[in-house]
């Protein structure tokens, strides 16, 4: 019975902190990611709706990446309520899935609407005087809906019993339909990551290649477009591709039954999503470079800041 139990215990609970100070820590960033990034996309919120006017200007995408953001933002106050209280996930199981469901769609959000932009701009510079279809789509409103829809699918995976607790394969008593389902949460978990990252690579190297043919004359838009791809690239490495690494590695211990390596391999996984979270501080970056009409947010947010006070 008691090694009943313990089974038990190894193949639904883990979701306890294995270290109480790791995660007080992690919470205190989080709160300074919080304090940090609430104003700031509330402010770019603001920007984009009521100065800029995004739906004039083209900047549907990036619109969907602020709405994006700001959601996680929403988000971080229930992490920092279940880090400090030493809990990986909350234990209300509704709360949970609401929450797993909102942070892995945000991402998938931000994922999908960066690399569309990306995108844009690598057919803008390396297949110049083609159709662009990216194009055509960032003037449609209808294009993003059909994105946050397709979205959902992916998403609902996550959502499965303890994802966030990583309890995908590992367990004591292994079904079938548990080794379907942990295999295809785990392929959607690690695609998200490692496609569109091949992209960006590849969109860099070949958006670069091209600015070192070019003339003088045209190396200044070029330029911009290896600042957009580049910045993207930055954020995907810092927010989301170490992360995406520690987690392999903790699966892999997870599937060798090591214990001890496990507890640190999770600790190590909780502080880089933690640090993921930053995506919502970086981002505004990529408005800058992106778009010219945005290379004075620093202003518009001055000129906010002085007409609310």
């Amino acid at each position: 019975m008691i090694q009943q139990n313990m089974s038990v215990n190894r193949s639904v609970d883990h979701c306890k902190t294995p270290s109480d100070i790791t995660y007080q820590v992690l919470s205190w960033v989080m709160v300074g990611e919080f304090t940090l990034g609430l104003p700031l996309n509330l402010s770019v919120l603001y920007i984009f709706i009521f100065r800029y006017k995004f739906w004039k200007n083209k900047a549907i995408f990036l619109f969907n990446i602020v709405v994006a953001d700001f959601l996680l933002v929403g988000c971080l106050p229930f992490k920092i309520h279940h880090y400090q209280h030493n809990l990986r996930r909350s234990e209300g199981t509704v709360l949970c899935k609401i929450m797993l469901f909102m942070l892995f769609l945000n991402r998938g959000a931000s994922i999908a609407f960066l690399i569309t932009m990306s995108l844009d701009r690598y057919f803008n510079v390396v297949h110049l005087g083609r159709r662009n279809f990216v194009n055509v789509f960032k003037k449609s409103p209808q294009i993003s809906v059909v994105i946050w829809i397709l979205l959902l699918p992916l998403t609902t995976p996550t959502m499965v019993t303890t994802f966030e607790c990583c309890n995908s394969h590992g367990r004591e008593k292994e079904t079938f339909l548990h080794d379907v389902t942990d295999t295809f949460r785990e392929i959607v978990f690690f695609s998200q990551i490692i496609i569109p990252y091949i992209i960006l690579v590849y969109c860099t190297v070949r958006i670069v290649s091209r600015l070192r043919k070019k003339t003088v004359g045209e190396k200044t838009k070029l330029r911009r477009a290896v600042c957009l791809v580049t910045s993207v690239v930055v954020v995907f490495s810092f927010c989301f591709l170490p992360c995406t690494i520690t987690r392999a590695a903790l699966l892999f211990v997870r599937l060798k039954n090591w214990q001890d390596a496990e507890n640190i391999a999770v600790q190590v996984y909780d502080a880089l999503m933690v640090l993921s979270y930053s995506d919502c501080l970086l981002d505004p970056l990529i408005y800058c470079f992106c778009n010219s009409g945005l290379r004075n947010i620093p202003a518009l947010l001055h000129l906010h800041h002085k007409c609310a006070v």
